[in-house]
C-alpha cells in the first residue's frame, strides 16, 4: 500500500505497479475440485474489462447502486473492484429491487429479477464459462466482458468519501474500506507484504470480504479464497495450508 492509496481501487493500482506478476488470487471451489489462480496483473486486467462493462454498456456511474448476489468467489472479488474503480456501491446480498444492477450467480436469478434496472449473470463455472443458454432478462458476464477494453478510466473521479460497500446492512465509503482493513491486519495474522491469508468465510460479512479480499490486498500480500470449503476434511486442509504456503487462516 501507498501513503495515496485511499480506495480499494488504488489498492489494486499499486499491487499492480509494485509485483504484477505475482499470485493475488487462488481460488477453490471443493464442490468442483476447481482452482484457479490470478495473478495480480490478470486480476487487474478482469477488473478492468468488468468496470468498462459497468460504466459503458451497464451505464453505471458514481452512487449507483450494484446488488451483488454472489457467493465468495474470484469474480466476486473481481466485481467488487469494478465497482470501487466506478465509484459505484458494491451491495453484497443487496436487495435486487433497490439496485440499478443486479449482478446475481446462477442459483439467486429468481431473485434478481426484481431488479427494474439492468441485470447481470454469472454462470461461475470453471474458467470463467458461460452459461450453455443466457437466462432470459439478463446479460451473459462472460459473453460480454472478454470484448471490454483492458485499461479502465472512470467518466468520473471516485470520491474516497462516498460510499462504496454495503455488506450486512452496514455502509462504508472507500476510504473507510481501506482504513478498516489496515486495522485488521494485525488480528488476522497479516504481517505485509507476502502475507498469505486462506479464508473459507462467506462475502456476505465483513470479516469475510476482509479476510478474503481486502485485507490481503491491503497489505501487499495474498488470498487463497476457499468456496465449500466444509467438504475439505482436516487432513485435506493441512495440505492445502502446505502447498499454498498459507500464513494465515479463517475459516
Amino acid at each position: 500500500m501507498n501513503a495515496t492509496d485511499r480506495t480499494p481501487a488504488d489498492l489494486l493500482s499499486s499491487a499492480l505497479a509494485t509485483d504484477p506478476g505475482r499470485p493475488l488470487v487462488t481460488f477453490y471451489d471443493d464442490a468442483t475440485g476447481e482452482r484457479v489462480e490470478l495473478s495480480v496483473a490478470t486480476f487487474a486486467n478482469w477488473v478492468a474489462k468488468t468496470a468498462n462493462l459497468l460504466q459503458g454498456d451497464l451505464a453505471a456511474g458514481p452512487g449507483d447502486r450494484v446488488a451483488l448476489l454472489l457467493p465468495a468467489h474470484w469474480q466476486t472479488a473481481v466485481w467488487l473492484l469494478a465497482c470501487a474503480s466506478v465509484g459505484a456501491v458494491a451491495d453484497m446480498a443487496g436487495d435486487p429491487a433497490a439496485a440499478d444492477v443486479v449482478v446475481s450467480g446462477p442459483d439467486s436469478l429468481e431473485a434478481a429479477r426484481a431488479c427494474r434496472g439492468e441485470r447481470v449473470a454469472l454462470a461461475l463455472r470453471p474458467l470463467g464459462g458461460r452459461f450453455p443458454q443466457a437466462p432470459d432478462g439478463f446479460v451473459d458476464y462472460a459473453v460480454e466482458v472478454p470484448s471490454q477494453g483492458d485499461r479502465f478510466a472512470p467518466f468520473a473521479p471516485v470520491d474516497p468519501e462516498e460510499p462504496a460497500l454495503i455488506v450486512a446492512g452496514a455502509e462504508f465509503s472507500g476510504g473507510e474500506v481501506v482504513e478498516r482493513a489496515l486495522a485488521d491486519a494485525p488480528s488476522l495474522d497479516l504481517t505485509g507484504p507476502g502475507s498469505r491469508a486462506l479464508s473459507g468465510l462467506s462475502y456476505d460479512t465483513w470479516d469475510g470480504l476482509s479476510a478474503g479480499l481486502y485485507g490481503p490486498l491491503a497489505v501487499g500480500g495474498s488470498v487463497v479464497l476457499c468456496r465449500h470449503l466444509d467438504r475439505l476434511d482436516e487432513e485435506g486442509l493441512a495440505k492445502r495450508v502446505e502447498s499454498e504456503k498459507v500464513t494465515a487462516l479463517r475459516h
